[in-house]
Formats: C-alpha cells, structure tokens, sequence
C-alpha cells in the first residue's frame, strides 16, 4: 500500500507558501548578533548581581555609615564655664546661655525672598552677606555666634527649612573695664584669650559632652539614641582682688592719668601678710563686653607685660645690701659734695648738692651720689645676687600669662659706671608687679613670699633675703622718704604712718635717653605694721613729671581708702597731711 504523504508543517495552510519562506519572518541579520546580545544580558546580570554582592555583603559597614550620616547626628553638650568672682564672692566673670544659628545651605536657599530678608534683619546682616555664606558648598555654615534668646524665637517662628539653633555661652563681665586686664576675656567659642580666663583656661573651661540623635527630613529630632559622654560644668575660680579695693585704685590711676594728660598707668596693690593680688589697674583700659573697638594699647597689662627704668625706687636695694654686709649703718656719713661724682670718663650727679648725707638722709634726699658711693663699696656679683634673689631679670611665677622677666646683665660685664648707675635704677628693667614684690622684704621682716592672684586659704613660707634688723631699719628710712623733708611728702595719709620711695626715669628710644619720663612710687602702710603695698607708675605724664608730685599723690589716695575698707586701725595721731612750700625732688 503506498505512503500517505505528510503535510509539510512549514507551509502556510491558506496560500500553500512555506512558514519560513515568509517574507515577513524572513531573518537578513547574521546569527552572531543574536549570540552577541544575548551575551550582553547575560553579562549585565551577572555585573548586576557582583554589585549586589558588593553592597549588601562586603560594603554593608561604610553603606551604613552613610546612611547614618543623613539621618543620625552627634550634638554637642557644652559644659558650662566656671565663674569667676573675687575674694569676697562678688562676680566678675560668668556664662549666660545664648544661642549659634547654623544653615543647611542647600536647603535654606529654597526659602522664599521675603523669609531670606527677614533673616538678614533679625541677624543684622545684609542680605548679599547672608546669600554669600548660604552660597556655599558646605552641608553646615554658621550664620551667626552668640545670638540673643529673644532674636532666636523669632527666627525660629520664620520657619525656614534648614535654619538650626544649638546653645552656647556667651561670657559677660559685670565690672567690665574696671578689672578687664585681671580677669581678662573669651572669645566665641568660649576659651580664655587673655588674663585669668587664659591662664585657668583648664580649670574654668570643663568637659564638652555629646549624644547621638536621630532627626528626620526637616532637621527635627525624633529619636534619642544614647549619651556618648555627659558633660562637666568647669569650676569656679576665686581671685585674690577685692572689687571695692579694686575699684578704688582704678578710680584713682585714672584721674591722675586724666590730670597729667599721661600716655599710660599702672597700679597694683599686694596683701603683705599673704602675697595676695588685692588690686591691679592699667591705662588705657578697654570694656571685655564690647570689644568692637578694641586695640594693642588696651590690651596691654601694662602692670606685667611691660619693663622700664625704676629709677630712685631702686636704691633701697643697694642700701639694704649695705646694711646686711655691715658696710655701713643708717647713722653713716657719706659726702656727697659738690653733689657730682666722677666715674671714668663719666660723670653722674644729684639734683640738688647736699654735701654730708647720713645714710638714712641718702634715702631721705634720693642722693645719686651717696648711693653710688656706697654701691661702689660692694662687689658686682653680691649686687647682682640682691637683684635676682628679690626677682629682678627672673621670669615670674605669679600664674598670669604673660609677665616679663625684665633684664639685669650678668654681672661678670658690669663696670663700675654700670654698678653705679644700676644702684639708683638705671640700666636695669623691671615691670611694675616686680617692683611691688621686691618691696616685700622691707615691709615683712627680710624674707620674700610669691604673690598670687588666687584667694589662699593660708600664708605662704617667705624666702629670707635680708635680716630682720636691716628690713626694720629700712622701714625707718623709708618712712623718712614720706615726711616733708622727704622727696615724697605727697605721699602721705592722714591718721597713718605711710614709707615708700619715689622715682623718676628717663625713657629710651632708639637705644637713647629721651625727654620723656615714667614716674613711680611704692610705698606700704600703716609703717607701724604694714597690710599693704601699692606700687603706681605713670608714664608720660605732661607738665610735672617727678614721681613725688605725679605718683605719690595716687598712692596716699589709694591707701587711706583702701586701709579703711580693710578695716585697719590708724597708726598716727597726725590728720592732717603736711607739705613744704618746695618739694625735694629726687635725682635721675
């Protein structure tokens, strides 16, 4: 039987056309392309899925973090800084809570126009100020430090996106320039720039903390992660001023100032029973609370920072050397006469001849010549020994920023003109905190205690540098320098026996002696039993210019003031102050 023929299932039922002779399904590419793209897929998958091994299996951590970064935060907890007060609890430095307000660029500048002025007004800045610190490409910028409560919920209520607030401290300072060089100040993040601010940096600044929060689009804080570290407010610190003493010095450098239309002052007042800081004043002054017009000359603690020629206060030293190594007693003779002595090829002399000077008269009359005479008996390194000892040419230890040593040159280079001149306080430097400390062993009993800014609870040890008997017999001169035979009658306290010694100097400029003077005085009173010591200097002052008719004056109105809100009793029947028609003056 014959074969039944099979349809061909490639022909095309309706018109009898084979299905791949199709026109329409006719294939004109090239097999390879076909393999090609499916290649290509089969490659992109595999690319697709060692991504997805990438991400989610080896870069898990760093995705993390980056996510994290756009939703967790880390904010800052600021310690409070640690007040500041004086010896008797009154404030002189301490934190209120202000605010920083901070933009999120990006987000802020698509706030509309009138939101953007309103912003600019409430921060006091102009508007192309503020478009230029939002035209950043920062995700944080801060607009402005240390704005007020008030001018921070209004711009809170402005609701712009982007715009954040985080608190802060801004330092205020009640008594403002009147301790502005003692207490010093801050700058906007906080940190002691100058004075006591500086110096206890440490002790006031304390522990910043922080926590991790969770904020959401709008920059809101919506979850509380953990603390990372709580903070810890810094201690207060208690300083050896006393604000009325303080301010009673102040009050008075600055009328003198004023008065002898001077370039500048100082004064300091010391506790001599325990080294305490009690005052310290300097002019020009500046407001720490406004410090928009602030310059190097206010700045300057002229007081610590700066050295100048002490002049006749430094002849005590050299007598009290004298004294100590029993070269001469207060009853000694020295001739003096014809008030000039010759030294070399130079000649140095006194104001006035006097002719047969005591020793105690020498301090009395401020005698260049008497004091160099007897200078002149001594040793250059025994001098130069006196010098350091007292803390001339050593770097201070008074924990303030900022002091100078001063300069006094090795004494294996002094001739004998230097040890001369040196004697009554020329070629010598020292600042005026110095000078104040030196006096201390005439008013204690010959030992030298430090000085502190810091309230002591108890008195220091005393370094002896000269005998009891030498300090008690210079207390007696000095008291005689005070009276009105003295160069500083002016220098006196009714109801209180006061001792001290003036001085006047030349300044230098361009390594010469030029007609412009500093003149200073420090003294200590009652003499009877001395509580404090006052050192003034005036630099420059117009018209008289002698430390006993410029300095002395500052120094009894300091004392009697600040004696009778101490408390302490007079020493003296005399209430009224006694001055010649002529003052001595002493010799430069």
């Amino acid at each position: 039987m014959a074969a039944v023929p099979r349809p061909n299932p490639r022909r095309a039922t309706a018109r009898g056309v084979p299905f791949s002779a199709s026109p329409l399904l006719d294939v004109k590419l090239p097999a390879w392309r076909s393999r090609l793209v499916l290649f290509i897929m089969f490659a992109a998958f595999l690319a697709l899925a060692g991504r997805a091994l990438w991400l989610q299996g080896l870069s898990t951590e760093f995705l993390q973090k980056q996510g994290a970064a756009r939703y967790a935060r880390t904010l800052e907890l600021p310690a409070t800084r640690g007040k500041i007060t004086d010896r008797n609890g009154e404030v002189l430095a301490s934190s209120v809570p202000v605010k920083a307000v901070w933009a999120i660029p990006d987000d802020v500048l698509e706030a509309p126009p009138e939101k953007l002025r309103a912003l600019s007004a409430l921060l006091e800045m102009p508007e192309a100020e503020l478009r230029k610190k939002l035209d950043s490409d920062r995700n944080f910028v801060y607009l402005k430090r240390q704005v007020e409560q008030e001018t921070v919920d209004k711009i809170v209520k402005l609701q712009i996106a982007g715009i954040e607030t985080r608190k802060e401290y801004k330092r205020f300072y009640p008594q403002a320039d009147v301790t502005a060089h003692v207490v010093g100040f801050t700058n906007v993040e906080d940190a002691g720039q100058d004075g006591m601010e500086l110096g206890m940096q440490k002790t006031l600044a304390g522990v910043t903390g922080s926590r991790r929060v969770i904020k959401d689009r709008l920059g809101r804080i919506v979850e509380d992660i953990a603390a990372v570290r709580e903070p810890h407010d810094g201690r207060d610190l208690v300083l050896s001023l006393d604000s009325k003493i303080q301010y009673i010095a102040f009050t008075h450098l600055k009328e003198t100032v004023d008065k002898f239309k001077a370039k500048a002052g100082g004064v300091v007042v010391v506790d001599i029973k325990t080294g305490e800081v009690l005052a310290l004043a300097n002019l020009p002054t500046y407001n720490p609370n406004n410090r928009s017009i602030l310059t190097g000359a206010m700045l300057r603690n002229r007081v610590i920072t700066d050295t100048f020629e002490p002049g006749s206060t430094l002849k005590p030293f050299a007598i009290a050397l004298a004294l100590d190594t029993k070269r001469v007693t207060p009853n000694t003779v020295v001739q003096t006469a014809p008030g000039k002595l010759t030294i070399g090829t130079a000649t140095i002399g006194d104001s006035h001849a006097h002719g047969p000077l005591t020793v105690t008269q020498i301090i009395q009359k401020s005698s260049n010549v008497g004091t160099a005479k007897i200078a002149l008996q001594m040793q250059p390194q025994e001098m130069w020994e006196m010098f350091t000892t007292v803390g001339f040419g050593q770097q201070p230890k008074f924990g303030f920023p900022g002091a100078v040593a001063g300069r006094v040159r090795p004494f294996k280079s002094w001739r004998p003109i230097e040890q001369a001149t040196m004697s009554y306080g020329h070629g010598i430097s020292v600042s005026l905190l110095q000078l104040a400390h030196a006096y201390t062993i005439f008013a204690r009993d010959g030992d030298l205690i430090p000085l502190s800014f810091q309230k002591l609870s108890a008195p220091p040890v005393g370094q002896r540098v000269i005998t009891e008997k030498t300090a008690r017999e210079m207390r007696a001169m000095l008291e005689t320098a005070t009276g009105p035979e003295g160069t500083a009658p002016k220098a006196q306290v009714p109801g209180y026996r006061v001792a001290g010694k003036t001085g006047t100097a030349y300044k230098i400029a361009g390594g010469r002696y030029v007609s412009k003077y500093v003149s200073s005085f420090v003294g200590f009173a009652p003499a009877s039993d001395p509580r404090i010591i006052i050192a003034v200097m005036i630099d420059e002052p117009s018209g008289a210019h002698y430390g006993g008719e410029v300095a002395a004056p500052v120094f009894s109105a300091i004392a009697g003031s600040a004696l009778r809100a101490m408390n302490v009793g007079p020493d003296s029947t005399v209430t009224s102050i006694i001055v010649p028609a002529t003052v001595p003056q002493e010799s430069m």
